[in-house]
């Protein structure tokens, strides 16, 4: 039996694109980053989430299911993207707003370069932008300019992006799906939702990864996973047992 993501996922450096569909959202993998990086005393890691479609207190009532205080931990910050995205009166182009997004991320971690510790910025999710208006070609340079920077921070990033058409892959996933180091999809049985088996996911590497230094896991042997008050329960396919 195993737990899902690895610790040393979890920590990777570089580019995670998180996929989910609307029968199976991808939201108690985002928990489960914070969860696990903020309770990690030996990294002392801090985090940045980024949300734009997210209540803050829904995120801190779910994370104190899993004994987990935001509220009081220094090292957590959210940032809600949207009054940063306004329209100004001036019509500041789309692309121009979107800068604000990278100069936040950019600030906040130049405001913790001295601190000691790993960091995580999770952007949730880029799908929203573009349903707001912003163009293909401006969110894949942003994202681009974000896991440079990242990178260079030794900065893990994840970045969450909603599969509207399953079948037909949008632009934008192929743009993401090239950055990105491991791809983590998150998707609804074939057979549809049960009691028992709330979804399954499958960790693919990204065509930045010359040799995975993750266990990969496929389709066929997709992990298979239950949602629970206090989070999700994984366990393997054809199996009944779970684990946390």
């Amino acid at each position: 039996m195993q737990s899902f993501p690895p610790p040393d996922l979890v920590s990777y450096i570089g580019l995670i694109l998180i996929t989910d569909e609307l029968q199976a959202p991808a939201d108690f993998l985002i928990h489960r980053f914070l969860n696990l990086r903020l309770k990690d005393a030996k990294q002392q890691s801090w985090c940045l989430l980024l949300s734009v479609s997210e209540d803050i207190e829904r995120i801190k009532a779910v994370a104190s299911k899993s004994n987990l205080n935001l509220s009081q931990n220094a090292r957590f910050k959210f940032i809600d993207l949207n009054p940063h995205l306004e329209e100004e009166p001036d019509n500041t182009p789309r692309d121009s707003r979107l800068r604000r997004v990278f100069d936040l991320v950019t600030s906040e971690l130049y405001n913790i370069n001295g601190s000691d510790g790993n960091r995580l910025v999770i952007l949730d999710d880029i799908t929203s932008l573009e349903w707001l208006g912003f163009s293909v070609l401006d969110l894949s340079r942003l994202c681009r300019a974000l896991n440079a920077f990242c990178l260079k921070a030794g900065t893990t990033l994840v970045i969450r992006h909603h599969i509207i058409s399953p079948s037909e892959p949008d632009t934008l996933f192929q743009h993401l799906l090239q950055l990105c180091s491991y791809h983590i999809e998150v998707r609804p049985l074939s057979s549809g939702r049960s009691g028992a088996v709330s979804g399954e996911l499958c960790l693919h590497m990204g065509p930045i990864e010359s040799e995975p230094s993750h266990q990969l896991i496929a389709r066929p042997t997709a992990l298979q996973y239950r949602l629970t008050d206090g989070g999700a329960v994984f366990f393997n396919k054809g199996t009944s047992e779970g684990v946390l």
